[in-house]
């Protein structure tokens, strides 16, 4: 069975006068342990009622209570069972109470002899796991409300509801409970008018009051019930010095508490800055860093919402981007903030520190309502419209460079203080994402400079290549065909001519090579003068087609289609370098496309004031993941060595550095292999034109 009624509370209701009192579990220990020593040292034979909230406090002073049990046979023990604990007659009385029973909660001793009487009765404020009970700094810190007293008749009601609880769990104990009954309480039933009148809840049947002999306490004699006057010995009361006593263990207990809670906060702050380190650590995405850091701040000191946005001191806005919300707090998230001309943003840049404002309703940077100042306004429209009733703003810095903004808002009704240790706490962290931010930039930087490293290394390779190749092949050529003219003088006139012509091609190979090297190099280290002029478009297009004709004249060329007409309005470049230009895809298409295909030149006048030259072949096309790769130096599609058209891969590239220079854009199209290539290239107009 399992008895749900507080004796706390049936000891209250009989004394309503009373007030619990709050004490600490090492206090009860040192009071219980008090009362002990009492009767360990007094001569007296007392009623001892001990109960113990489990079996393990039990255990603890077990050996105590068989001492005590050497002076007295009125010693009952309870406890909730957890293994040996079990009802038993030894020594002493054990009284083994369901988990569930109300005593499970609470911590009793009840001490009365004729000289003294003591009681204990508290009940646990507040129950702790069985995890925290094993903690002894936890278990220290317990906290318990109830009476501890000397007085007589409170001990005495507390007794017999004690004796009464015992009843239900050991009726077989009657006999020795009237005695005790008899000798310690007077009659069970007939109490004076400050006993208890209620019996204890699931008592299963009454003590008959006959059985006991009616006795009250008077001074230093003892009246019984028929008449007679017993002397009793001097009443001891310790109860000053053991006040005192308690006062100091209360007062060391709550510093100690306190130590602890200090200890607990600091480390959970290091432990929320260790982990947002160690989690900002695990990424060098900037992105992912911010969030990370969001999230565990915001839940880490439990504000109602928190957002950390990128932004430099010079910046005008910022999105926000990441933040934390506690439930029922409206999102800012993809919201604008305004940078420049806002006072507290300023002022933080200012200072390069945090900034804490604890009311925003008293704040005169936000208050000043008859002010006409655009910046207040719309501080005052924040903090209505984003319901900011405290605000604390801290910068995320890397020497002295602002990297963004952390900011914490307390929304609910009633303003909050912020305190020194949650403005350092979040200082720490900021500190620590901006180390984490600049490694996270710089780790960037270095990938992107990986990049172009690597990039760099397939040029040198590709130049390797290319230029062994290319100046290999005709070098070979030449060198055979010299030696054939010098060791064979008798050779005829027609075929010392072919040699000649031969030996002369691949010199005007190597030239053209060396001549594109050093055309892209000036290009690009920006050494070339230009000379801007007025052009008519069409007319640099039938030359560039007729260089490609009588550079080709021996070859069979694809059919070229010049669609361009002489009313297209005047240019405004450098002639010489657009020929270039001309010249190099018209000579690019004819080396992809075979004899009987066809190359074709457009030109359409694009919004932007620029023509764009438009040069279609049907020949081997590009496939479309290489439209972007075939402008950059030395690309070569089919690789280095294993080309079935000439060239250094330069053509393109001088195309792309010469319309660059311009000002105009060049693309490639392509619908991929063997569907033909379309390059387009923009010109600007004449000036004046554009301006018209």
């Amino acid at each position: 069975m399992s008895i749900s009624k507080s004796v706390v509370a049936q000891l209250l209701q009989s004394h309503q006068s009373w007030r619990p009192q709050m004490y600490f579990k090492s206090s009860l220990t040192a009071l219980s342990h008090a009362m002990e020593d009492l009767v360990l040292a007094s001569s007296d034979i007392p009623l001892v009622i001990a109960s113990f909230q489990r079996e393990r406090f039990y255990r603890q002073e077990a050996h105590r209570y068989r001492r005590i049990a050497s002076k007295t046979s009125q010693v009952y023990v309870l406890a909730a069972p957890e293994t040996d604990f079990k009802n038993s007659s030894d020594v002493y009385e054990t009284i083994a109470f369901e988990p569930t029973d109300a005593l499970a909660q609470e911590w009793h001793l009840v001490i009365i002899s004729n000289s003294y009487a003591s009681c204990l009765f508290c009940q646990e404020k507040t129950a702790l796991s069985s995890e925290d009970r094993k903690n002894s700094a936890m278990d220290g810190s317990r906290r318990f409300e109830g009476i501890w007293t000397f007085d007589r008749q409170v001990c005495v009601d507390a007794a017999e509801i004690m004796l009464k609880r015992i009843l239900v769990y050991r009726p077989e104990l009657k006999g020795k409970i009237n005695e005790a009954c008899q000798t310690y309480l007077g009659d069970f039933s007939s109490t004076g008018e400050n006993r208890s009148p209620q019996a204890a809840e699931g008592l299963s049947s009454e003590v008959s009051s006959e059985v006991y002999t009616p006795r009250s306490f008077y001074g230093g004699v003892t009246v019984t019930s028929q008449g007679t006057k017993v002397p009793e010995s001097p009443v001891i009361n310790p109860d000053p010095f053991v006040q005192r006593l308690l006062n100091y263990l209360q007062v060391g207990q709550y510093k100690l508490l306190k130590a602890n809670k200090s200890l607990a906060l600091k480390q959970e702050r290091e432990h929320l800055i260790n982990s947002i380190t160690t989690a900002i650590r695990r990424s060098l995405d900037t992105e992912e860093i911010l969030r990370v850091v969001v999230q565990q701040l915001g839940e880490g000191l439990e504000v109602c919402r928190c957002l950390v946005y990128r932004c430099s001191e010079d910046d005008a806005i910022a999105t926000i981007k990441h933040e934390f919300l506690s439930p029922g707090i409206d999102s800012l998230k993809g919201k604008t903030w305004q940078l420049k001309d806002n006072p507290l943003f300023e002022e933080v840049v200012e200072l390069r520190e945090a900034l804490t404002i604890d009311n925003t309703d008293r704040d005169p940077r936000i208050t000043d309502e008859t002010s006409t100042n655009e910046e207040q306004k719309y501080l005052q429209n924040l903090v209505k419209t984003c319901s900011i009733s405290s605000w604390l703003l801290v910068p995320v810095l890397y020497q002295d460079r602002i990297l963004g903004m952390m900011e914490l808002h307390h929304c609910q009704e009633n303003p909050l203080v912020w305190k020194e240790e949650d403005v350092a706490l979040v200082n720490a962290i900021a500190t620590q994402v901006g180390v984490a931010l600049i490694q996270a930039e710089a780790y960037a930087n270095l990938e992107e400079l990986n990049e172009q490293l690597e990039a760099l290394d397939r040029t040198r390779s590709n130049l390797v290549a290319i230029t062994g190749h290319e100046l290999r092949t005709p070098l070979s050529t030449i060198q055979v065909c010299l030696e054939s003219l010098a060791s064979e003088p008798d050779m005829s006139p027609e075929l010392r001519q072919v040699m000649l012509n031969t030996a002369l091609a691949d010199a005007d190979r190597m030239r053209k090579l060396v001549q594109d090297f050093l055309t892209l190099s000036q290009l690009e280290s920006g050494r070339i003068e230009w000379h801007p002029e007025l052009l008519s478009l069409s007319e640099c297009i039938d030359l560039a087609v007729s260089n490609v004709r009588a550079r080709r004249n021996k070859q069979e060329l694809p059919q070229i289609v010049n669609l361009t007409t002489s009313e297209l309005p005047l240019i405004e470049v450098d002639g010489e370098w657009l020929v270039e230009v001309l010249a190099k895809l018209l000579d690019n298409a004819c080396k992809f496309t075979s004899s009987d295909g066809k190359i074709t030149i457009n030109v359409q006048l694009k919004k932007g004031n620029n023509l764009e030259v438009i040069i279609a072949d049907t020949g081997r096309g590009i496939e479309p993941n290489r439209l972007e790769k075939v402008f950059d130096r030395f690309y070569q599609e089919e690789g280095a060595l294993r080309r079935s058209a000439g060239g250094t891969g330069l053509g393109l590239a001088i195309c792309r550095q010469i319309v660059n220079n311009w000002g105009g854009e060049i693309w490639a199209e392509s619908a991929g292999k063997n569907q033909g290539s379309v390059f387009h290239f923009t010109i600007p107009l004449q000036l004046s034109q554009s301006k018209n």
